[in-house]
């Protein structure tokens, strides 16, 4: 940080700004690298990272480079993953509504793992496997954890479209007709309660609840899923990654035993605090209630606050360390009362048209979830390391958006 511009992994803001156009997305390489490090050795071989979270090309080398297996839950994902040279024993495939064809891609390539979500797709595989095709399987389950979260990013709830229920005995149908499928193994439960989980202990009681599902059919392997969630405002606390894996496999020690595997899916945990959204200041509105700083982004590229009424912070590029003493409400450039970034953002009072605004720990959730809205073409990323700024994904064009029009 300097005092007219900013400095990410040795890069000029304002010089990603002029090269690569706004909105953009800014990765710290060094901090994704070391994130998805901190994963892979802190819970056992077969942790992968969530890529729903943020995927392209780069962030799926990035992530095997670094030790961990990915997860992918559409045709979309794993057709990314392995264009990106991604092996297939490096992948694990989830959905709660996976087609024929994505079945039959996953057996057919042989896949680490496939999460098997509902009873529909137990008999898919009972006619897409057999001895000379087998899948290795693990079974999603409904522990009947409330995290607590935004309730659209709650899975671990009776009341889910995600996995089998254990109270209701789902769980153990499921396992007795996958037990009937030659060339099925499997491998153990899966057990993801949520995303945004600020709390430990909600890991931790997933754990106590699952244990005699897996002692019942001894299983060796349990996946506790993602969902650790990370601070996106001044008032939010978050516990470290590495704090996060050490309590659930102290807590999976004490309730399964030394010699079941525990592996986990983090996601937002690596990508979050890796990147930042930078717009740029097209128009400043002051009216009786409040000054409005309308940039050139919006929901299409952050739709979270719209979603779940998340909340982030807002830094200006150009003077950093200026006093911070004008309240903003930083808004987009779409059709929608709603299109808010930050509903009150302090910013210097001068803040104006041009001025360039960073909103920091938007990496996940950001470019996965962008949308076309308004025609508008999704922003560029660009990762950052030892002051080299790499272009990963390029700025959509208008040509791009109006290629499938026939």
């Amino acid at each position: 940080m300097t005092s007219d511009d900013i400095f990410v992994g040795g890069v000029s803001l304002v010089e990603i700004a002029d090269t690569y156009g706004t909105p953009v997305f800014v990765y710290d390489e060094e901090t994704l690298r070391a994130r998805a490090a901190e994963a892979a050795t802190v819970f056992d071989e077969g942790t992968a990272f969530a890529s729903k979270s943020f995927l392209c090309i780069a962030m799926a080398r990035l992530a095997v480079e670094e030790g961990l297996c990915i997860d992918v839950s559409t045709a979309g994902e794993l057709d990314i993953v392995l264009r990106a040279g991604v092996p297939a024993d490096r992948i694990i495939v989830h959905g709660n509504n996976k087609s024929r064809e994505e079945l039959e891609r996953a057996v057919d390539i042989k896949v680490r793992r496939l999460i098997v979500d509902n009873f529909d797709e137990i008999k898919n595989l009972a006619e897409l496997v057999s001895l000379t095709r087998p899948l290795d399987v693990m079974l999603r389950v409904i522990p009947g954890v409330e995290a607590h979260t935004h309730e659209y990013i709650q899975t671990g709830q009776e009341d889910s479209k995600f996995g089998l229920s254990l109270s209701r005995g789902d769980a153990d149908e499921a396992m007795a007709q996958l037990s009937l499928i030659a060339g099925v193994k499997v491998r153990g439960v899966h057990v993801h309660i949520g995303s945004q989980i600020l709390d430990v202990e909600s890991f931790v009681k997933s754990l106590e609840i699952i244990r005699t599902f897996v002692a019942r059919h001894e299983l060796g392997e349990v996946c506790i899923g993602g969902g650790l969630g990370v601070a996106y405002h001044a008032d939010e606390i978050a516990p470290p990654l590495r704090e996060w894996g050490e309590r659930v496999r102290v807590a999976a020690r004490e309730v399964l035993g030394e010699s079941v595997v525990i592996t986990a899916e983090p996601g937002r945990a690596i990508t979050a605090t890796a990147g930042l959204t930078l717009y740029r200041v097209g128009a400043r509105k002051d009216v009786d209630a409040r000054t409005y700083l309308a940039v050139d982004g919006g929901m299409s590229d952050n739709p979270r606050p719209i979603l779940y009424g998340a909340r982030y912070e807002a830094v200006r590029v150009q003077q950093p360390e200026a006093t911070r003493d004008g309240c903003f409400r930083i808004v987009g450039k779409h059709c929608e009362s709603g299109d808010v970034i930050i509903d009150e953002a302090w910013l210097p009072a001068a803040t104006a048209a041009g001025d360039l605004i960073a909103t920091p720990v938007t990496g996940a959730y950001g470019y996965s979830m962008a949308s076309n809205y308004n025609r508008v073409p999704k922003p560029a990323v660009v990762f950052v390391r030892n002051g080299v700024a790499r272009l990963v994904v390029r700025r959509e064009t208008l040509d791009d958006l109006a290629r499938l029009d026939v």
